[in-house]
This record gives C-alpha cells, sequence and structure tokens, in this order.
C-alpha cells in the first residue's frame, strides 16, 4: 500500500508543482490524469525517490520513503517518459547490462521477460533500431527485473501507434493484477478499461481520488445530447460546459451535434445521455463536487 500525506513540491519561486496531494494507493492500475504541467511527472519522480517533496510523507507499507528511500527501491520499477536505449547493445544485452545492475542473476528472468513483451524474437536486435512501441515495451521489461511490487510509469504510450497502445495497454491491464500499476497519461482512453483508481491533478493539486465507476455516476443525469443551430451553439458555448461539438449542413443550414455538461437542460430539445469516462472527467469540476481525496 502506498500512502501520500500533504504531498507538495516547489521549485524556487515557481507556483507549486504539486500542491497539498493525499491519497491510498493500493494494487491495482491507478491511472493519474492531467495536462500537461499538472504535476504527474513531478509526483512520479516523488514516488520513485528521484526527488524529494518539499512538504508532506509519502509511506509504502508505513515506511516513510523520503526519509529511508531504499524502503521503496528495492521493490520498485520504473519506466520514464523519455526512455532511451544504448545504440550499441542488443535488447538481450540490454537486459543483462540493467539485469547486473539490479542485482538479477536468473538469465531465464531476462528471457522471460523479454517474452512477457514480445520481444524475444528481436533479442539479438540493436535496441537503437526498435520502433517507438518496441522501446517502450523493452522499458517495461526491465522495469520488471526485480519482480518489483510497484510499476510507474510515465506516459507510456506516448507516440504510439494503436496497435502498440492496445497491446501496451493490455500489458499494463494484466500486471495490475498483482502489483501497484501507476500509470501517467492525458489520454483517457488509455485507463478507461484498465484503471482500478484514478486520481485527476490540474495545475499540481488533486482534483479528485475515486473509482472509474464512481466519477461516472457522479456525471450520470448532468451530460445532455443536442442537436442546435449556430445562434443556440454560440449561446450554450457561454452558459454552459461543450464537451463536444460536430458541424455539419442541413439543407444549407448549420446544425451543430452537441455533448453538454450541465446540472439542468442546457436548451431546448437537450436530451440526457449516458456519460463516457472521457465526459465525466471533462465535465469534473464543471458539473459536480470535488469527491473525497481517499477512499
Amino acid at each position: 500500500m502506498l500512502t501520500l500525506d500533504h504531498v507538495s513540491k516547489i521549485f524556487g519561486k515557481a507556483a507549486p508543482a504539486v500542491d497539498d496531494v493525499s491519497f491510498v494507493a493500493k494494487a491495482g492500475v491507478l491511472g493519474l490524469i492531467g495536462h500537461n504541467g499538472a504535476g504527474k511527472t513531478t509526483l512520479m519522480q516523488m514516488i520513485a525517490t528521484l526527488t524529494k517533496p518539499s512538504a508532506g510523507q509519502i509511506f509504502f507499507h508505513d515506511e516513510d520513503i523520503v526519509e529511508t528511500p531504499n524502503a521503496i527501491r528495492n521493490c520498485l520499477g520504473f519506466l520514464p517518459q523519455d526512455f532511451g536505449v544504448y545504440p550499441n547493445l542488443s535488447a538481450l544485452e540490454f537486459m543483462q547490462y540493467f539485469a547486473a545492475l539490479k542485482g538479477v542473476k536468473d538469465p531465464q528472468r531476462i528471457r522471460h521477460l523479454l517474452e512477457l513483451v514480445n520481444l524475444h524474437d528481436q533479442a539479438h536486435r540493436s535496441a537503437a533500431e526498435f520502433s517507438g512501441g518496441m522501446r517502450r515495451r523493452l522499458g517495461i521489461a526491465q522495469a520488471l527485473l526485480n519482480d518489483p511490487e510497484i510499476l510507474v510509469v510515465d506516459e507510456p504510450t506516448a507516440g504510439l501507434d494503436p496497435e502498440e497502445r492496445l497491446r501496451f495497454r493490455n500489458l499494463l491491464a494484466e500486471l495490475g493484477q498483482e502489483k501497484l500499476v501507476i500509470m501517467s497519461t492525458h489520454i483517457v482512453s488509455d485507463v478507461e478499461h484498465i484503471a482500478s483508481q484514478l486520481a485527476i491533478l490540474r495545475n499540481g493539486k488533486l482534483l479528485a481520488f475515486a473509482t472509474p465507476e464512481q466519477l461516472l455516476e457522479q456525471a450520470r443525469g448532468r451530460i445532455w445530447s443536442a442537436s442546435v443551430d449556430s445562434a443556440t451553439f454560440a449561446e450554450l458555448s457561454k452558459t454552459a460546459q461543450v464537451l463536444n461539438a460536430q458541424r455539419s449542413i442541413v439543407e444549407g443550414v448549420a446544425q451543430h451535434q452537441v455533448r453538454i455538461a450541465h446540472p439542468v437542460q442546457p436548451c431546448i430539445g437537450a436530451e440526457l445521455s449516458e456519460p463516457s469516462l472521457e465526459d465525466a472527467l471533462m465535465a469534473h469540476g464543471q458539473v459536480s463536487s470535488i469527491l473525497p481525496v481517499s477512499v
């Protein structure tokens, strides 16, 4: 179990990159959701003991990892957003190198992990020649070398094609059955079907910590669909939160198919819609009070 207790991080005189964040995370996939600059990477770096909080405490199995970072380092796997490979090493040599650094002496462990990430048939190929998706899979393999209890992955699907993204999500979902997998992303579909917990960050603050089901339940009864003309669309843009809009021309007249977040019917003809997780997250601050930040 991982516990963050009023954690903040300030760089110089700038506004806090992470501002008074508290939550308790258990085994499963925890999705850190937020725009670029929301504080996701800084928060993950503190969990991975790469930087210390300016304030607050982080506990792993009741041990303060700020004071004793080795309490988590030996059972932590980390894949940073910018994961590089050594150009002169094959995938197998790359894994052997990291195995030596982590004190892993079982060669079968390396073979097993390369098979797990579907790179066993590329083991002797230079890692520098790998595609972005293959490099990310190699990064996951090295992060799993020490069979960690916590796996921290920062924007793991950035730049991947749809097939690689799906493969990567499935792999993380499988790993989350036994471990705590903390995955940051600004793409909701990356965590929509695999996350057991979600933490929503905005400008360094934790807006919500909840299950996907809790977020969807809060959004029900507040998501609307409507077909409106241009004048009504312009008015809705001022008075409600428009989540999505598609413009079409019907008999020479512009029509807008819109999805709207609003506590009451926003316009004549609007009908309630079942929210998607993306709807719920986009509308969170607009349609509901802030959820408790611990579950």
